[in-house]
């Protein structure tokens, strides 16, 4: 009988550098806009400008108009799909995935609010909705007042929650634009991308493609990332033609066989991501990327914060001052910043201002020592 062996170890430093180089965020990598998201398997995007900030941090080159530019021309959308919060997809992710995740977190949010729906046929609500946002576009508000007409004793929020839920509805430009942002506005993602909806995204390639993006990792990683529950079943299907490795504490992790695993001592620069960037919100276990001691330091009650990584780790905030005639960029670490880290965090942050501002803006950088 074989003996069971032992998976290999990885160190939170060797993780880090393996999750950084998958999130493009090692060395500004050489893509467009359309490759990054789907690459990143979506951009989170409940404000509208972390998918921004987001690609700053990772491409060669990335100016925000490049963005605005396939949203609209409808190469890339705003969506409510991974754990029930709206992502910047492309068309093929908008559809396939949220179909696939629409019985994890989606379905469960409906389930929330369904004391608020007594007496409402969903299928008829799915039926009216669609008919609605398809005419024209529609705010939500719009929306809920339409079915309110339906069904008046029903609560309102709840009707609005249903319809998010139930139909697949995009945020149609320009909300979501560069500067030109307007209220939501929603249709179905048949009419803005003008075709036929696909079926769900098949889960084994899911899987595969967030082991490319956020692994080596473990199953309730990928649970956490999407939404679903009980994929072990999954990953033991998967597990022949994968390598699995163990953390620090035991814990089971998959990856790629030909995914890149940089030495732990490969250098991180620093960069500044957006509040709700993926990176830190697609992992059970965070440690990966935020130090224990911080775990609670990038968010205050729902709301998270801007950050900044140095050698590859969440070392502390960004707030950005858009004035009239000035933008002032404001570096909060958690703890105490070496001189020469500091002269590159600085660097960073210039590079982060030239490219999200516009040109001939005077700019600050300002240091909130501790």
């Amino acid at each position: 009988m074989a003996l069971k062996t032992t998976p290999p170890a990885l160190g939170s430093r060797a993780l880090n550098r393996a999750t950084l180089d998958r999130q493009l965020l090692l060395r500004p990598a050489p893509l467009g806009v359309e490759e990054a998201v789907g690459h990143l398997v979506g951009l989170q995007a409940q404000n509208t400008k972390p998918p921004y900030y987001a690609l700053a941090a990772r491409l060669d080159g990335f100016r925000p108009e490049d963005l605005s530019a396939v949203m609209e021309s409808r190469r890339v959308a705003r969506i409510v799909s991974l754990r029930s919060t709206v992502h910047t997809h492309t068309p093929r992710d908008a559809v396939g995935l949220r179909r696939l995740v629409q019985a994890g977190a989606i379905d469960r949010e409906l389930k929330m609010f369904r004391k608020g729906l007594d007496g409402v046929d969903l299928d008829r609500l799915t039926a009216l909705a669609t008919a609605y946002v398809e005419e024209q576009p529609r705010t939500l508000k719009a929306l809920r007042e339409h079915l309110l007409q339906e069904w008046p004793d029903a609560d309102p929020q709840s009707l609005g929650i249903a319809a998010r839920c139930l139909l697949l509805m995009v945020q149609v430009t320009p909300r979501g634009l560069w500067r030109r942002s307007g209220q939501v506005a929603l249709t179905t993602a048949d009419v803005w991308f003008g075709e036929p909806e696909g079926d769900a995204a098949d889960l084994d390639e899911t899987m595969l493609r967030y082991l490319g993006a956020f692994g080596p990792a473990s199953v309730k990683d990928m649970q956490t990332w999407c939404g679903l529950t009980r994929l072990r079943p999954a990953f033991e299907r998967l597990r022949p033609g994968l390598l699995v490795f163990q953390d620090e504490h035991g814990t089971e992790l998959f990856d790629l066989p030909d995914a890149p695993r940089p030495d732990e001592d490969t250098p991180a620069p620093p960069r500044f991501l957006p509040e709700f960037d993926n990176l830190l919100l697609s992992h059970a276990d965070r440690t990966r990327v935020v130090p224990a001691e911080y775990r609670s330091r990038s968010w205050t009650g729902n709301q998270a914060h801007r950050v900044f990584l140095l050698d590859g780790f969440l070392a502390g905030l960004w707030h950005l001052d858009e004035g009239k005639d000035r933008t002032t960029l404001t570096i909060e670490p958690f703890a105490r910043v070496p001189r020469a880290a500091r002269a590159a965090l600085a660097s960073e942050a210039e590079r982060t201002l030239r490219l999200m501002t516009p040109a001939g803006t005077p700019y600050d950088i300002v240091h909130a020592d501790r």
